[in-house]
C-alpha cells in the first residue's frame, strides 16, 4: 500500500469522524483525548452502518461535513497553513475562494477510501499536556489487518471548545503535504491561479463517471 492511499483512506475516516463531535461533545468534557476518542469510535461505527457512505456518495459526505464537520474544524487555520507565506498576501475574497475549493478537494479526493473501512479499531494513546495547554497533540493508531497506522490530531482551544485544524497520518501532517504544490502554483501564476487549478480539479472530480451523487 503506497502512502498516498493510505493517506486517503485515513483521513477519510478522520473527516467523517469530525461530522459526529456534536454527539462526541457531551461525553468530552473538555478534555481533546476523550473528545478523538469518542469521535472516533464513533466515526468507525457510522460508516460501517451506512451503505451510502461505503459506496461512496460524494454528496452525502459534502452533506455532512458542511453541517457537522466544519463547526468543530478551523478550516481557516488549516487552509492557511497549506497555502503558508502567500496566505498574508491574499485578499479576504481569495482566502473564502480558497478554503471553498480545498475543503472540496480534501472531501473528493478521500471520498472513496471510505469504501476500504472493514475491521479497523481506534487506539489512543496518553495525552502529554497541561491543564492550561491550549494547543495539544492528540495521538492514535488505526488497528487492522498489518501494521499500526498513525493517525495524529493538532488541537486548539478556542474559548471552551477545542478544535482541529491539522492531521498527522504515518508522520506526515496534512498541510505538509500540500504546501510545497501549492506554492509552485502560486510562483507560477499566482493566488488566483492556484483557484483556478484547485477549480478545475474539482469540476473533473465532479464530472467524473465514478463521482456518485
Amino acid at each position: 500500500m503506497t502512502l498516498l492511499t493510505t493517506l486517503r483512506r485515513i483521513l477519510a475516516v478522520t473527516t467523517l469522524g469530525l461530522g459526529l463531535a456534536h454527539a462526541a461533545q457531551a461525553a468530552d468534557g473538555g478534555a481533546p483525548d476523550q473528545l478523538i476518542r469518542q469521535l472516533s469510535l464513533e466515526t468507525i461505527e457510522a460508516v460501517k452502518a451506512d451503505k451510502d457512505i461505503q459506496s461512496g456518495n460524494v454528496n452525502k459526505i459534502i452533506a455532512l461535513v458542511d453541517t457537522k464537520v466544519m463547526p468543530h474544524v478551523n478550516f481557516q487555520r488549516m487552509t492557511a497553513s497549506a497555502v503558508g507565506r502567500f496566505w498574508r498576501q491574499a485578499t479576504p475574497d481569495q482566502q473564502a475562494r480558497l478554503q471553498a475549493e480545498f475543503k472540496t478537494l480534501l472531501v473528493r479526493t478521500y471520498a472513496g477510501a471510505l469504501t476500504q473501512v472493514k475491521d479497523q479499531t481506534i487506539g489512543l494513546k496518553p495525552l502529554r499536556a497541561q491543564p492550561t495547554d491550549t494547543e495539544v497533540v492528540v495521538r492514535t493508531e488505526i488497528r487492522g489487518k498489518g501494521d499500526p497506522i498513525q493517525l495524529d490530531y493538532r488541537l486548539e482551544k478556542a474559548g471552551a471548545e477545542w478544535k482541529i485544524y491539522d492531521v498527522n497520518v504515518l508522520g506526515i501532517w496534512l498541510a505538509d503535504q500540500y504546501r510545497n504544490s501549492f506554492a509552485q502554483e502560486i510562483g507560477a501564476n499566482g493566488i488566483d491561479g492556484l483557484i483556478k487549478s484547485l477549480a478545475d480539479k474539482n469540476a473533473k472530480a465532479a464530472a467524473a463517471p465514478a463521482a456518485k451523487s
